[in-house]
């Protein structure tokens, strides 16, 4: 039995994905603050839904989605009902596996999380790490959940919070670039539906021949880019507005923000 506390966006991505992959709706149990919004995952995905004291005596594995900021109460809700034979995994930014570890009060193991919300296409990437009791096992099981909905990498958990930064909170610069891409079209007099075919096959394709071709992505602008073309006027423009100095920033915000979160 899996339970899903905290049912939120990212929560029912994952319960979609868990669906899809075969899980029965009678094995996942899935807890959310609003009994409107309990009745709409009900009636969606045909899961039983607890409350969270409920669904930490029944699961096999706890799966925590919950906002980091909300993470210190459910687990102050949860700590009297999770022995040390539960998987816990904890799927919020910021949060350590020592954060969980010591409000549980027992030697439970964590195994920390973050993936992205392409899970909801199958598309995900999700980057785990293993807490001071968890082993071999715990991660294995954490990704045979995760592999049948994307990509799934193992990496030290002090790594995390810049994992968080770049592909947690990724897919949300792609759509900022392609809604710029589709201003410019528009500016440039194409339709907006024109602008957004093209702009997003190309992103989609240009993606695909960067995980296919295992060119190193230098290589791969630089086959589009020729001397005095137009690749390069771009790219000049793109250079002159500091446009990679300010990724370098941004992702670095959204670092410290991460754990200003889990702090807070």
């Amino acid at each position: 039995m899996i339970a899903i506390l905290g049912t939120g966006k990212m929560g029912e991505a994952l319960l979609s994905g868990l669906l899809r992959a075969g899980l029965a709706p009678g094995d996942v149990l899935a807890t959310t603050r609003r009994p409107e919004r309990a009745q709409a995952l009900r009636e969606s995905y045909g899961v039983r839904t607890v409350t969270n004291a409920e669904a930490a005596k029944a699961a096999d594995t706890l799966i925590l989605a919950v906002k980091p900021q909300d993470m210190a109460t459910l687990l102050a809700e949860i700590a009297p009902y999770v022995p040390a034979d539960r998987l816990v995994i904890t799927a919020a930014a910021g949060i350590t596996t020592s954060f969980v570890e010591q409000r549980l009060g027992v030697e439970v193991p964590v195994v920390r999380v973050m993936s992205n919300t392409p899970i909801r296409f199958d598309e995900a990437m999700s980057v785990i790490s293993a807490g001071a009791h968890a082993d071999e096992e715990h991660l294995r099981h954490t990704e045979d959940l995760l592999k049948p909905v994307g990509k799934v990498l193992r990496i030290p958990e002090s790594q995390q919070d810049a994992a968080t930064a770049l592909s947690g909170s990724g897919p949300a610069y792609f759509f900022y670039l392609v809604e710029a891409m589709v201003d410019a079209g528009i500016l440039l007099g194409m339709p907006r539906a024109a602008a957004l075919d093209m702009v997003t096959q190309s992103i989609v394709g240009a993606a695909v021949m960067l995980r296919d071709s295992g060119e190193h992505p230098v290589i791969l602008r630089e086959a589009v880019t020729s001397p005095g073309g137009t690749t390069i006027a771009a790219i000049a423009e793109l250079e002159r507005h500091s446009v990679r100095a300010a990724f370098l920033a941004a992702i670095e915000a959204a670092r410290d923000r991460g754990r200003e979160l889990a702090s807070g």
